[in-house]
Protein backbone atom coordinates (compact mmCIF):
# COMPACT_ATOMS: atom_id res chain seq x y z
CA UNK A 1 0.00 0.00 0.00
CA UNK A 2 3.02 2.60 0.74
CA UNK A 3 4.15 1.84 -2.68
CA UNK A 4 1.29 2.66 -4.57
CA UNK A 5 0.50 5.71 -2.08
CA UNK A 6 4.08 6.95 -3.33
CA UNK A 7 3.51 6.70 -6.85
CA UNK A 8 -0.06 8.29 -6.97
CA UNK A 9 1.84 11.66 -4.85
CA UNK A 10 4.66 11.28 -7.93
CA UNK A 11 1.73 11.05 -10.83
CA UNK A 12 -0.16 14.10 -8.55
CA UNK A 13 2.89 16.12 -8.64
CA UNK A 14 3.64 15.02 -12.59
CA UNK A 15 0.55 16.20 -13.44
CA UNK A 16 0.28 19.79 -11.17
CA UNK A 17 3.96 20.92 -12.64
CA UNK A 18 1.95 20.59 -16.49
CA UNK A 19 -0.72 23.23 -15.88
CA UNK A 20 -0.70 26.39 -16.59
CA UNK A 21 -2.25 29.30 -14.16
CA UNK A 22 -4.42 31.87 -14.82
CA UNK A 23 -3.52 35.64 -14.43
CA UNK A 24 -5.76 38.75 -14.62
CA UNK A 25 -5.40 40.99 -17.61
CA UNK A 26 -8.23 43.56 -15.46
CA UNK A 27 -9.36 46.36 -18.67
CA UNK A 28 -9.67 49.83 -17.34
CA UNK A 29 -11.80 51.92 -19.70
CA UNK A 30 -10.50 54.98 -18.67
CA UNK A 31 -6.69 53.87 -18.85
CA UNK A 32 -7.94 52.24 -22.22
CA UNK A 33 -9.39 55.80 -23.69
CA UNK A 34 -6.70 57.51 -22.11
CA UNK A 35 -4.61 55.57 -24.54
CA UNK A 36 -6.47 55.85 -27.28
CA UNK A 37 -6.33 60.01 -27.26
CA UNK A 38 -2.82 59.82 -26.73
CA UNK A 39 -2.06 58.11 -30.09
CA UNK A 40 -0.12 60.42 -32.10
CA UNK A 41 2.21 60.78 -35.73
CA UNK A 42 5.35 61.62 -33.46
CA UNK A 43 5.34 58.19 -31.34
CA UNK A 44 9.00 56.41 -31.14
CA UNK A 45 7.88 53.13 -31.61
CA UNK A 46 5.92 54.03 -34.91
CA UNK A 47 9.29 55.84 -36.12
CA UNK A 48 10.87 52.13 -35.78
CA UNK A 49 8.07 50.53 -36.99
CA UNK A 50 7.86 53.03 -39.85
CA UNK A 51 11.94 52.51 -40.77
CA UNK A 52 11.57 48.90 -40.42
CA UNK A 53 9.11 48.97 -43.08
CA UNK A 54 9.95 51.19 -45.54
CA UNK A 55 13.54 49.85 -45.21
CA UNK A 56 15.13 53.53 -44.63
CA UNK A 57 16.19 55.90 -42.02
CA UNK A 58 13.91 58.61 -41.07
CA UNK A 59 16.30 61.58 -39.71
CA UNK A 60 13.46 63.71 -39.10
CA UNK A 61 11.22 63.29 -36.79
CA UNK A 62 8.34 63.72 -36.37
CA UNK A 63 8.30 63.53 -40.13
CA UNK A 64 7.38 66.88 -41.37
CA UNK A 65 5.41 65.18 -44.67
CA UNK A 66 3.18 62.38 -44.32
CA UNK A 67 2.39 60.62 -47.78
CA UNK A 68 0.26 58.17 -48.57
CA UNK A 69 2.68 54.71 -48.07
CA UNK A 70 3.46 56.21 -44.27
CA UNK A 71 -0.28 57.22 -43.65
CA UNK A 72 -0.74 53.50 -44.69
CA UNK A 73 1.95 51.38 -42.18
CA UNK A 74 0.29 54.27 -39.75
CA UNK A 75 -2.53 52.81 -40.13
CA UNK A 76 -1.36 49.10 -40.06
CA UNK A 77 0.00 50.50 -36.58
CA UNK A 78 -3.21 51.91 -34.97
CA UNK A 79 -5.93 50.93 -36.51
CA UNK A 80 -8.32 48.59 -33.94
CA UNK A 81 -9.67 46.37 -36.92
CA UNK A 82 -5.94 45.16 -37.99
CA UNK A 83 -5.26 44.10 -33.95
CA UNK A 84 -9.07 42.04 -34.26
CA UNK A 85 -7.80 40.44 -37.07
CA UNK A 86 -4.68 39.47 -35.60
CA UNK A 87 -6.10 38.63 -32.45
CA UNK A 88 -8.28 36.26 -34.20
CA UNK A 89 -5.93 34.68 -36.01
CA UNK A 90 -4.02 33.77 -32.88
CA UNK A 91 -7.04 32.38 -31.63
CA UNK A 92 -7.11 30.18 -34.43
CA UNK A 93 -3.24 29.27 -34.06
CA UNK A 94 -4.47 28.39 -30.54
CA UNK A 95 -7.02 26.05 -32.05
CA UNK A 96 -4.05 23.82 -33.66
CA UNK A 97 -2.73 22.88 -30.34
CA UNK A 98 -6.57 22.10 -29.16
CA UNK A 99 -7.24 19.75 -32.06
CA UNK A 100 -3.20 18.17 -32.30
CA UNK A 101 -3.81 16.87 -28.22
CA UNK A 102 -4.32 13.30 -27.54
CA UNK A 103 -7.36 12.31 -25.14
CA UNK A 104 -5.70 11.49 -21.75
CA UNK A 105 -6.62 8.24 -19.95
CA UNK A 106 -8.74 8.08 -16.94
CA UNK A 107 -7.61 6.88 -13.41
CA UNK A 108 -10.27 5.59 -11.25
CA UNK A 109 -9.29 4.58 -7.56
CA UNK A 110 -11.45 2.69 -6.00
CA UNK A 111 -10.66 1.72 -2.06
CA UNK A 112 -12.38 -1.14 -0.64
CA UNK A 113 -12.62 -2.47 2.99
CA UNK A 114 -14.18 -6.27 4.29
CA UNK A 115 -15.64 -6.06 7.71
CA UNK A 116 -15.18 -9.68 8.10
CA UNK A 117 -12.17 -10.81 6.68
CA UNK A 118 -11.05 -14.42 6.25
CA UNK A 119 -8.22 -15.17 9.21
CA UNK A 120 -4.86 -13.91 8.94
CA UNK A 121 -6.44 -11.78 5.29
CA UNK A 122 -6.03 -7.88 4.94
CA UNK A 123 -9.53 -6.32 5.37
CA UNK A 124 -8.42 -4.24 2.27
CA UNK A 125 -9.20 -4.76 -1.25
CA UNK A 126 -8.53 -1.11 -2.93
CA UNK A 127 -8.51 -1.33 -6.93
CA UNK A 128 -6.87 0.92 -9.80
CA UNK A 129 -8.11 0.86 -13.12
CA UNK A 130 -7.19 3.22 -16.29
CA UNK A 131 -8.89 4.07 -19.11
CA UNK A 132 -7.06 4.59 -22.27
CA UNK A 133 -8.62 6.15 -25.12
CA UNK A 134 -7.18 4.51 -29.11
CA UNK A 135 -9.13 7.60 -31.29
CA UNK A 136 -9.75 5.47 -34.51
CA UNK A 137 -10.50 6.09 -38.79
CA UNK A 138 -7.45 9.28 -38.13
CA UNK A 139 -9.58 11.79 -36.23
CA UNK A 140 -6.81 13.36 -34.70
CA UNK A 141 -5.60 14.14 -38.62
CA UNK A 142 -8.69 15.07 -39.84
CA UNK A 143 -9.40 17.25 -36.82
CA UNK A 144 -6.19 19.15 -36.70
CA UNK A 145 -6.42 19.30 -41.05
CA UNK A 146 -8.97 21.27 -39.86
CA UNK A 147 -8.06 23.28 -37.89
CA UNK A 148 -4.77 24.20 -39.94
CA UNK A 149 -7.44 25.39 -42.97
CA UNK A 150 -9.19 27.78 -40.30
CA UNK A 151 -6.01 29.24 -38.89
CA UNK A 152 -4.93 29.58 -42.63
CA UNK A 153 -8.56 31.55 -43.30
CA UNK A 154 -7.93 33.81 -40.11
CA UNK A 155 -4.50 34.77 -41.93
CA UNK A 156 -5.97 35.83 -45.27
CA UNK A 157 -8.23 37.46 -43.02
CA UNK A 158 -5.86 39.97 -41.20
CA UNK A 159 -4.33 40.47 -45.07
CA UNK A 160 -7.88 40.98 -46.07
CA UNK A 161 -8.18 43.19 -43.21
CA UNK A 162 -5.06 45.11 -44.04
CA UNK A 163 -6.65 45.61 -47.80
CA UNK A 164 -9.82 47.49 -45.96
CA UNK A 165 -7.61 49.65 -43.87
CA UNK A 166 -5.08 50.84 -47.02
CA UNK A 167 -8.65 51.83 -48.94
CA UNK A 168 -10.30 53.57 -46.05
CA UNK A 169 -6.39 55.72 -46.25
CA UNK A 170 -6.82 55.91 -50.02
CA UNK A 171 -10.06 57.30 -49.70
CA UNK A 172 -10.24 59.55 -47.12
CA UNK A 173 -6.68 60.80 -48.65
CA UNK A 174 -8.06 61.80 -51.95
CA UNK A 175 -11.33 63.12 -50.16
CA UNK A 176 -9.10 65.57 -48.07
CA UNK A 177 -6.71 66.17 -51.02
CA UNK A 178 -9.39 67.26 -53.05
CA UNK A 179 -10.99 69.13 -50.12
CA UNK A 180 -7.51 71.35 -49.30
CA UNK A 181 -7.47 72.13 -53.37
CA UNK A 182 -11.16 73.30 -52.83
CA UNK A 183 -10.35 75.17 -50.27
CA UNK A 184 -7.35 76.88 -51.66
CA UNK A 185 -9.18 77.92 -55.42
CA UNK A 186 -12.09 79.13 -53.28
CA UNK A 187 -10.36 81.52 -51.33
CA UNK A 188 -8.80 82.79 -54.91
CA UNK A 189 -12.71 82.92 -55.77
CA UNK A 190 -13.24 85.05 -52.57
CA UNK A 191 -10.59 87.58 -53.10
CA UNK A 192 -11.53 87.60 -56.81
CA UNK A 193 -15.36 88.59 -56.24
CA UNK A 194 -14.76 90.86 -53.86
CA UNK A 195 -11.93 92.87 -55.89
CA UNK A 196 -14.76 92.60 -58.93
CA UNK A 197 -17.90 94.17 -56.80
CA UNK A 198 -15.50 96.92 -55.58
CA UNK A 199 -14.82 97.66 -59.11
CA UNK A 200 -18.43 97.94 -59.92
CA UNK A 201 -18.90 99.73 -56.74
CA UNK A 202 -16.25 102.70 -58.24
CA UNK A 203 -18.59 102.43 -61.54
CA UNK A 204 -21.79 102.95 -59.60
CA UNK A 205 -20.24 105.80 -57.87
CA UNK A 206 -19.04 107.45 -60.81
CA UNK A 207 -22.67 106.68 -62.46
CA UNK A 208 -21.07 104.52 -65.19
CA UNK A 209 -23.57 101.84 -64.09
CA UNK A 210 -26.66 101.74 -62.10
CA UNK A 211 -26.70 100.41 -58.36
CA UNK A 212 -29.45 97.67 -59.83
CA UNK A 213 -25.90 96.01 -61.39
CA UNK A 214 -24.27 95.86 -58.35
CA UNK A 215 -26.60 92.98 -56.32
CA UNK A 216 -25.90 90.66 -58.81
CA UNK A 217 -22.39 91.20 -58.09
CA UNK A 218 -23.16 91.22 -54.29
CA UNK A 219 -25.19 88.32 -54.57
CA UNK A 220 -22.26 85.83 -56.57
CA UNK A 221 -19.59 87.57 -53.75
CA UNK A 222 -21.90 86.09 -50.84
CA UNK A 223 -22.43 83.09 -52.24
CA UNK A 224 -18.46 82.74 -52.92
CA UNK A 225 -18.06 83.33 -48.99
CA UNK A 226 -20.58 81.06 -48.34
CA UNK A 227 -19.06 78.39 -50.83
CA UNK A 228 -15.90 79.08 -48.71
CA UNK A 229 -17.07 78.36 -45.32
CA UNK A 230 -18.68 75.01 -46.68
CA UNK A 231 -15.33 74.28 -48.41
CA UNK A 232 -13.88 74.63 -45.00
CA UNK A 233 -15.58 72.54 -42.81
CA UNK A 234 -15.50 69.57 -45.76
CA UNK A 235 -12.17 69.81 -45.15
CA UNK A 236 -12.07 69.37 -41.38
CA UNK A 237 -14.69 66.81 -41.90
CA UNK A 238 -12.44 64.96 -44.62
CA UNK A 239 -8.73 65.12 -41.83
CA UNK A 240 -11.36 63.46 -39.31
CA UNK A 241 -12.34 61.22 -41.33
CA UNK A 242 -8.41 60.10 -42.68
CA UNK A 243 -7.92 60.07 -38.75
CA UNK A 244 -10.11 58.12 -38.13
CA UNK A 245 -8.96 55.64 -41.35
CA UNK A 246 -5.50 55.60 -39.29
CA UNK A 247 -7.14 54.79 -36.19
CA UNK A 248 -5.74 57.89 -34.24
CA UNK A 249 -7.38 61.02 -32.44
CA UNK A 250 -8.47 63.97 -35.04
CA UNK A 251 -5.53 66.61 -32.98
CA UNK A 252 -2.88 63.93 -33.79
CA UNK A 253 -3.18 65.32 -38.07
CA UNK A 254 -3.39 68.92 -36.44
CA UNK A 255 0.49 69.68 -37.06
CA UNK A 256 0.83 66.93 -39.89
CA UNK A 257 1.49 68.11 -43.47
CA UNK A 258 -0.05 65.64 -45.98
CA UNK A 259 1.06 64.96 -49.33
CA UNK A 260 -1.59 65.06 -51.56
CA UNK A 261 0.42 63.04 -54.63
CA UNK A 262 -2.19 60.41 -55.02
CA UNK A 263 -4.49 63.46 -56.27
CA UNK A 264 -2.35 63.84 -59.45
CA UNK A 265 -1.60 60.35 -60.34
CA UNK A 266 -3.69 59.40 -63.65
CA UNK A 267 -3.43 55.99 -64.01
CA UNK A 268 -3.69 54.36 -67.45
CA UNK A 269 -6.47 51.48 -67.09
CA UNK A 270 -5.63 50.05 -70.66
CA UNK A 271 -4.53 46.38 -69.30
CA UNK A 272 -7.27 46.43 -66.73
CA UNK A 273 -10.26 44.89 -68.73
CA UNK A 274 -7.97 41.87 -69.98
CA UNK A 275 -9.07 38.32 -68.82
CA UNK A 276 -5.74 37.97 -66.88
CA UNK A 277 -6.48 40.49 -64.39
CA UNK A 278 -10.17 38.78 -63.85
CA UNK A 279 -8.71 35.95 -63.26
CA UNK A 280 -5.77 36.73 -60.90
CA UNK A 281 -8.55 38.93 -58.93
CA UNK A 282 -10.73 35.69 -58.33
CA UNK A 283 -7.94 33.92 -57.87
CA UNK A 284 -5.77 35.60 -55.83
CA UNK A 285 -8.01 38.08 -53.12
CA UNK A 286 -6.75 37.12 -49.77
CA UNK A 287 -10.80 36.95 -49.54
CA UNK A 288 -11.09 34.55 -51.81
CA UNK A 289 -8.40 32.44 -50.21
CA UNK A 290 -9.86 33.28 -47.41
CA UNK A 291 -12.96 31.36 -48.57
CA UNK A 292 -11.33 28.71 -50.04
CA UNK A 293 -9.57 27.23 -46.68
CA UNK A 294 -12.94 27.74 -44.98
CA UNK A 295 -14.36 25.43 -47.51
CA UNK A 296 -11.84 22.98 -47.13
CA UNK A 297 -12.10 23.34 -43.35
CA UNK A 298 -16.27 22.54 -44.18
CA UNK A 299 -14.78 19.50 -46.01
CA UNK A 300 -12.51 18.23 -42.78
CA UNK A 301 -15.19 18.62 -41.00
CA UNK A 302 -17.44 16.24 -43.34
CA UNK A 303 -14.36 13.85 -43.27
CA UNK A 304 -13.99 14.34 -39.29
CA UNK A 305 -18.11 13.52 -38.41
CA UNK A 306 -17.79 10.22 -40.96
CA UNK A 307 -14.44 9.36 -39.00
CA UNK A 308 -16.67 9.53 -35.86
CA UNK A 309 -19.34 6.96 -37.47
CA UNK A 310 -16.61 4.48 -36.32
CA UNK A 311 -16.02 4.44 -32.68
CA UNK A 312 -12.94 4.63 -30.55
CA UNK A 313 -11.35 2.01 -28.83
CA UNK A 314 -10.82 2.41 -24.73
CA UNK A 315 -8.26 0.04 -23.15
CA UNK A 316 -9.29 -0.52 -19.53
CA UNK A 317 -6.25 -2.16 -17.42
CA UNK A 318 -6.75 -2.57 -13.90
CA UNK A 319 -5.17 -3.83 -10.37
CA UNK A 320 -6.74 -5.13 -7.42
CA UNK A 321 -5.46 -5.41 -4.17
CA UNK A 322 -7.78 -8.19 -2.70
CA UNK A 323 -7.51 -9.47 1.04
CA UNK A 324 -3.58 -10.04 0.41
CA UNK A 325 -3.72 -11.19 -3.30
CA UNK A 326 -2.77 -9.03 -6.25
CA UNK A 327 -5.00 -9.13 -9.35
CA UNK A 328 -4.91 -7.71 -12.76
CA UNK A 329 -7.07 -7.20 -15.80
CA UNK A 330 -7.59 -6.07 -19.11
CA UNK A 331 -10.82 -4.62 -20.50
CA UNK A 332 -11.63 -3.62 -23.89
CA UNK A 333 -14.89 -1.26 -24.33
CA UNK A 334 -15.90 -0.34 -27.66
CA UNK A 335 -18.97 2.21 -28.13
CA UNK A 336 -21.64 0.14 -30.14
CA UNK A 337 -23.23 2.01 -32.96
CA UNK A 338 -26.53 0.40 -32.74
CA UNK A 339 -29.11 2.89 -32.26
CA UNK A 340 -27.22 5.55 -34.43
CA UNK A 341 -24.53 5.71 -36.50
CA UNK A 342 -23.43 10.09 -36.38
CA UNK A 343 -26.44 10.41 -39.20
CA UNK A 344 -27.41 14.03 -37.84
CA UNK A 345 -23.70 15.30 -37.39
CA UNK A 346 -22.73 13.85 -40.88
CA UNK A 347 -25.85 15.70 -42.37
CA UNK A 348 -24.63 19.05 -40.56
CA UNK A 349 -21.13 18.99 -42.17
CA UNK A 350 -22.78 17.96 -45.49
CA UNK A 351 -24.88 21.13 -45.46
CA UNK A 352 -22.27 23.35 -43.91
CA UNK A 353 -20.10 22.29 -47.12
CA UNK A 354 -22.54 23.30 -49.08
CA UNK A 355 -23.11 27.19 -47.67
CA UNK A 356 -19.40 27.08 -47.56
CA UNK A 357 -19.87 26.41 -51.65
CA UNK A 358 -22.63 29.16 -52.15
CA UNK A 359 -20.66 31.65 -49.86
CA UNK A 360 -17.66 31.11 -52.28
CA UNK A 361 -19.59 31.52 -54.74
CA UNK A 362 -21.53 34.65 -53.96
CA UNK A 363 -17.77 36.56 -53.38
CA UNK A 364 -16.99 35.65 -56.38
CA UNK A 365 -19.38 37.21 -58.35
CA UNK A 366 -19.48 40.10 -56.10
CA UNK A 367 -15.69 40.08 -57.73
CA UNK A 368 -16.88 40.42 -60.92
CA UNK A 369 -19.35 42.53 -60.21
CA UNK A 370 -17.48 44.93 -58.24
CA UNK A 371 -14.35 44.98 -61.06
CA UNK A 372 -17.30 45.36 -63.89
CA UNK A 373 -18.86 48.81 -62.18
CA UNK A 374 -15.69 49.88 -61.25
CA UNK A 375 -14.48 49.61 -65.13
CA UNK A 376 -17.26 51.47 -66.03
CA UNK A 377 -17.04 54.35 -63.04
CA UNK A 378 -13.23 54.53 -64.44
CA UNK A 379 -14.27 54.77 -68.25
CA UNK A 380 -16.65 57.54 -67.52
CA UNK A 381 -14.70 59.67 -64.88
CA UNK A 382 -11.76 59.27 -67.13
CA UNK A 383 -13.79 61.01 -70.00
CA UNK A 384 -14.83 63.31 -68.41
CA UNK A 385 -12.15 64.44 -66.55
CA UNK A 386 -10.14 64.48 -70.24
CA UNK A 387 -13.08 66.56 -71.07
CA UNK A 388 -12.50 69.17 -67.69
CA UNK A 389 -9.35 69.50 -68.56
CA UNK A 390 -9.63 70.67 -71.90
CA UNK A 391 -12.08 73.75 -70.33
CA UNK A 392 -9.38 74.32 -67.87
CA UNK A 393 -6.57 74.85 -70.47
CA UNK A 394 -9.03 76.82 -73.11
CA UNK A 395 -10.25 79.15 -69.64
CA UNK A 396 -6.07 79.25 -69.21
CA UNK A 397 -5.76 80.53 -72.61
CA UNK A 398 -8.43 82.80 -72.14
CA UNK A 399 -7.20 84.33 -68.58
CA UNK A 400 -3.43 84.44 -70.19
CA UNK A 401 -4.77 86.55 -73.23
CA UNK A 402 -6.98 88.70 -71.19
CA UNK A 403 -4.21 89.30 -68.87
CA UNK A 404 -1.77 90.36 -71.71
CA UNK A 405 -4.86 92.62 -73.26
CA UNK A 406 -4.88 94.29 -69.42
CA UNK A 407 -1.21 94.78 -69.31
CA UNK A 408 -1.07 96.53 -72.94
CA UNK A 409 -4.57 98.89 -71.85
CA UNK A 410 -6.93 97.03 -74.50
CA UNK A 411 -8.94 95.66 -71.80
CA UNK A 412 -11.39 96.82 -68.27
CA UNK A 413 -10.28 95.95 -65.00
CA UNK A 414 -13.54 94.61 -64.85
CA UNK A 415 -13.27 92.01 -67.67
CA UNK A 416 -9.66 90.80 -66.47
CA UNK A 417 -11.03 89.83 -63.17
CA UNK A 418 -13.96 87.81 -64.89
CA UNK A 419 -11.83 85.94 -67.12
CA UNK A 420 -9.84 84.69 -63.35
CA UNK A 421 -12.77 83.96 -62.34
CA UNK A 422 -13.99 81.48 -64.56
CA UNK A 423 -10.33 80.19 -65.05
CA UNK A 424 -11.06 79.56 -60.98
CA UNK A 425 -14.44 77.90 -61.92
CA UNK A 426 -13.18 75.48 -64.49
CA UNK A 427 -10.84 74.56 -61.91
CA UNK A 428 -13.50 73.95 -59.45
CA UNK A 429 -15.53 71.49 -61.73
CA UNK A 430 -12.18 69.83 -62.92
CA UNK A 431 -11.50 69.17 -59.48
CA UNK A 432 -14.44 67.14 -59.18
CA UNK A 433 -14.24 65.63 -61.77
CA UNK A 434 -10.68 64.18 -60.70
CA UNK A 435 -11.72 63.45 -57.43
CA UNK A 436 -14.73 60.51 -58.86
CA UNK A 437 -11.55 59.61 -61.37
CA UNK A 438 -9.23 58.97 -58.24
CA UNK A 439 -12.21 57.17 -56.68
CA UNK A 440 -13.06 55.17 -58.98
CA UNK A 441 -9.29 54.20 -59.40
CA UNK A 442 -9.51 53.18 -55.79
CA UNK A 443 -12.42 51.37 -56.61
CA UNK A 444 -10.70 49.53 -59.17
CA UNK A 445 -7.75 48.62 -56.97
CA UNK A 446 -10.01 47.02 -54.31
CA UNK A 447 -11.86 44.94 -56.90
CA UNK A 448 -8.57 43.70 -57.90
CA UNK A 449 -7.09 43.60 -54.60
CA UNK A 450 -3.77 45.18 -55.91
CA UNK A 451 -2.04 48.31 -55.61
CA UNK A 452 -2.09 49.97 -59.11
CA UNK A 453 0.94 52.12 -60.20
CA UNK A 454 1.55 53.55 -64.05
CA UNK A 455 -1.46 51.38 -65.10
CA UNK A 456 0.31 47.79 -64.17
CA UNK A 457 0.41 46.09 -61.07
CA UNK A 458 3.18 46.38 -58.63
CA UNK A 459 4.80 44.05 -56.18
CA UNK A 460 1.90 42.20 -53.83
CA UNK A 461 1.86 43.65 -50.11
CA UNK A 462 2.50 41.42 -47.30
CA UNK A 463 0.16 43.19 -44.49
CA UNK A 464 0.07 39.73 -42.79
CA UNK A 465 3.69 40.78 -41.60
CA UNK A 466 3.44 43.99 -40.58
CA UNK A 467 3.42 43.22 -37.09
CA UNK A 468 3.10 46.20 -34.33
CA UNK A 469 6.80 46.99 -32.87
CA UNK A 470 6.30 45.95 -28.92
Amino acid sequence: MRRVKHYLVIFGIALLTGCAHFQSKPIVPEQNAAQLENRSLTNTALRVFLETNLHRQLTDWPHPLWDFDMLTLAAFYYHPSLELARAQWHTAQAGIKTASARPNPTLTVMPGYSANPAAMASPWFPAINLDIPIETAGKRSKRLSQAEHLSEAARLNVATAAWQVRSGVRSSLIDAAAAQERVRLLVQQVSLQKELSGVFEQQADAGAIARSEIAAMRVAAQKAQLDLINGQGDLANARSHLAEAIGIPRKALDDAELSFDPLNDFLSLTNLVSDEVRDMALRGRTDVLSALAEYAASEDALRLEIARQYPDVHLNPGYQFDEGEHKWSLGISVELPMLNHNQGPVAEAKAEREESAAKFNALQASVLAAIDRALAACDVSGDNTAALRSLVTESEKQRASAEAQFKAGELERSDFLNAQLEAVTAKLVFLDGQSKLQQATAALEDAVQRPLTGGIFSAEMSPVKQEKTK
